[in-house]
């Protein structure tokens, strides 16, 4: 971890929370389904303003909840 924290994205418990597949979500928010794994696994790199709108679109929730800033335990 860098000395400025990190960013986690909550995808995977938001969609055990809001009890939708990844298949109907990859699908209503118009995603590929590996992209939807990279997201659930926090395989990202660089994150995308037009898919994070889309999934907080579907799961009607807010950025927060959807990702957290994890600060450096130094």
């Amino acid at each position: 971890m860098s000395k400025y924290g990190k960013i986690r994205i909550k995808l995977a418990e938001l969609i055990e929370k809001k009890g939708i597949s990844k298949n109907k979500l990859s699908h209503k928010a118009e995603m590929e389904r590996t992209q939807i794994n990279n997201y659930c696994k926090n395989n990202i790199t660089r994150l995308d303003t037009d898919v994070l709108a889309r999934i907080c679109t579907v799961l009607e929730c807010q950025i927060s909840d959807l990702l957290e800033f994890v600060p450096d335990e130094e």
